[in-house]
């Protein structure tokens, strides 16, 4: 287990990743605490400007030295270097800025594709990973970020037990079924929850974009937090051409909630693809006999009010675990629900040419 002693000394070598002094230099080391029942080591650090990508890529590397020092895992917060502080290392020159890059660039070939719903619990992060996946064994090159900041599950999902690497100042995302995939869930510590504001939020995902060494993508897919606030305000401001794909249930009441999603994507000028009706129905192997267990309806009535088309229905089943390739949320490719999502991949690719 390493010592409080030692972790000081790993810190202070560290430098500021935008005055490129070290911690020492800028007393940018707040607070260690050393849990040694747990081998857990819990850090403050105090930074010339937070919610930067170049805050994300520094996380990393304190994670990657405190490990490798014998810390099991790692907690981390970071604040604000004060004033007076600053002002010490600011005749060395300005603090740089953010730029977008990237995906974000105006020569950027990749389609955006949000998966946004009204509500939580029908199903919208199974429909990404899954199209996701299903896109990616059409021979597309596809990216997937899990911006459901506060709920993240797509690595749970897709059965991802690695974390992304680092190469030079670039975050390598994680590849798993032919798919890149980045997620909140990656920089947090035995499923910590996440407690922030709604402006640093923005400043994540927008990291996400512009930090991460996505190379040539022809898809990149958002799986959204339900509803219409910050995360998904942000995704209508930083991606203007951003396409949309709504789920819903047949529920005639979600359906009604998930129209909000919808017109807030046409408010915003961005194309909505399609509806996908998730969870349409039960059909028992025995009899055969469908049961439509949330009513019916739903996602042609939302797909009727939004003026767009019914992508796929998807029915109640789960997906066939493999212990060599297990990922608790993946359709296979010949499966009876697989197939259903390679057909809606099909229409999506179509539409978009």
């Amino acid at each position: 287990m390493v010592t409080k002693e030692q972790a000081i000394e790993i810190l202070n070598k560290m430098e500021d990743p935008l005055l490129h002094k070290t911690l020492e230099e800028t007393n940018g080391i707040l607070e260690v605490k050393i849990k040694e029942e747990k081998s857990h080591i819990s850090v403050k650090i105090a930074l010339a400007k937070t919610g930067t990508p170049e805050q994300l890529q520094f996380q990393m590397k304190i994670v990657e030295a405190l490990k490798e020092a014998g810390a099991a895992s790692v907690g981390i917060r970071f604040d604000q270097l004060s004033e007076e502080e600053l002002d010490k290392h600011r005749a060395a020159g300005s603090i740089p800025g953010e730029e977008p890059g990237g995906l974000l660039s105006p020569n950027s070939s990749t389609t955006f594709i949000a998966i946004a719903s009204g509500k939580g619990g029908v199903g919208k992060s199974t429909v990404s990973v899954n199209l996701a996946v299903a896109l990616a064994r059409l021979g597309k090159k596809v990216g997937l970020i899990d911006a459901d900041i506060y709920g993240f599950s797509v690595p749970d999902m897709m059965g991802i037990e690695d974390r992304p690497k680092l190469k030079g100042d670039r975050i390598l995302p994680v590849e798993r079924f032919g798919v890149k995939v980045i997620s909140m869930g990656f920089f947090v510590e035995d499923n910590a929850p996440v407690i922030w504001r709604g402006p640093m939020l923005g400043k994540m995902l927008n990291n996400f974009f512009s930090e991460v060494e996505w190379g040539d993508l022809d898809y990149l897919l958002l799986d959204l937090p339900p509803g219409t606030g910050d995360m998904a305000l942000d995704v209508h401001s930083i991606l203007p051409s951003c396409k949309e794909i709504i789920v819903t249930t047949p529920h005639p009441t979600a359906a009604f909630v998930a129209a909000r999603a919808g017109a807030m994507a046409l408010r915003t000028n961005h194309e909505i693809l399609g509806v996908i009706e998730n969870m349409a129905y039960f059909e028992s192997k025995v009899t055969g006999e469908k049961e439509y267990v949330f009513g019916k309806g739903g996602g042609d009535k939302l797909a009727e009010e939004l003026k767009t088309e019914l992508l796929g229905r998807l029915p109640l089943q789960q997906p066939d675990w493999n212990e060599e390739e297990f990922a608790p949320s993946i359709y296979a490719e010949d499966h009876r629900i697989g197939r259903i999502y390679r057909e809606v991949a099909e229409k999506v690719a179509d539409i978009l040419g």
